[in-house]
């Protein structure tokens, strides 16, 4: 069980250190080019595990179109509006931004499954958190605050992952493959994707900086996407799902701990803003409408 916590704050740890990484790299190569080396990097750390696990059949192909679907929105665009955004902000606002992402996965969730009537519980926790992103952005501020185009791309790849979810619960989850199967698949779809669409001109630039090179391959590839599917599925075995979450409150602290030792300035807007979304999250997750005892239904997990 212990390792299993372990692995929950290493995976927060990983996921919060994303952004000064993707932040490193598009100071010298294009956002494009930054998720490809992060999608290249991820994958074959991904391919080998699931050759190793046999978790990849011929029976799989039929589900292409799915998984097609899956690369673009859990992968490709998802990474790309984080990495544009990052590109365009402080790697500490991008990271409290990021916090955002279980708000948005409610919302979709509710637009499109309509499987839970909201609480105020919830709906008061997504208030909160908008008025977070709102203060992340400091629209008052004009040309001088924070570029609203960097928050625009967060929130872009925010809620395409959002969307991810919901489409994953609706046609994929029903199929029962394994969720490392799943991510190999998406992640080597969103790779031949990137390799039509990446312009390759200029790219050689990064390697001027071992800093942004490693931390590009390493930090974003090998560690940020193959490493954190890993320790993600590890956690939900051992602690279930409810619990891997958590990673959701490490990660937004991490940025903004890293963007304040980088240099980067954290105010008070800053430290209430991440709160406010943090709080947000606290209140959706925990406002679930509570099932009578006797029409309860034991869980997997059980």
């Amino acid at each position: 069980m212990l390792r299993a916590y372990m692995a929950l704050v290493a995976l927060g740890i990983i996921w919060g250190s994303n952004f000064i990484f993707m932040k490193w790299a598009t100071d010298l190569i294009s956002p494009t080019q930054t998720v490809f080396l992060r999608v290249l990097f991820g994958f074959l750390p991904l391919a080998l595990m699931a050759w190793r696990a046999r978790v990849l059949t011929r029976e799989q192909l039929r589900h292409l179109p799915h998984f097609a679907v899956m690369s673009v929105l859990a992968t490709t665009f998802y990474y790309y509006g984080f990495v544009a955004g990052t590109a365009r902000l402080p790697s500490s606002i991008a990271g409290l931004l990021s916090g955002s992402i279980p708000i948005f996965t409610f919302i979709c969730a509710f637009l499109f499954l309509r499987q839970d009537r909201p609480t105020g519980q919830m709906a008061a926790g997504v208030f909160l958190g908008f008025i977070g992103i709102a203060l992340s952005a400091r629209p008052w501020e004009g040309a001088d605050g924070v570029a609203l185009a960097g928050v625009f791309w967060m929130l872009a790849g925010t809620l395409s992952l959002g969307v991810s979810f919901v489409y994953a619960q609706r046609f994929l989850s029903p199929l029962k493959l394994a969720p490392l199967a799943l991510a190999t698949w998406q992640t080597g779809l969103a790779l031949l994707t990137l390799l039509i669409l990446t312009d390759f001109d200029g790219m050689a630039a990064i390697t001027t900086d071992s800093r942004a090179l490693w931390g590009a391959v390493v930090g974003l590839g090998m560690l940020g996407t193959g490493g954190a599917f890993f320790c993600y599925y590890f956690i939900i075995e051992r602690l279930g799902s409810v619990q891997a979450s958590g990673t959701t409150y490490i990660a937004p602290v991490v940025a903004v701990i890293i963007g304040a030792v980088v240099g980067e300035e954290i105010t008070t807007t800053v430290i209430l803003a991440l709160a406010l979304i943090l709080g947000g999250v606290v209140l959706i997750q925990t406002g679930k409408r509570r099932v009578a005892p006797a029409s309860v239904q034991p869980s997997a997990e059980e």
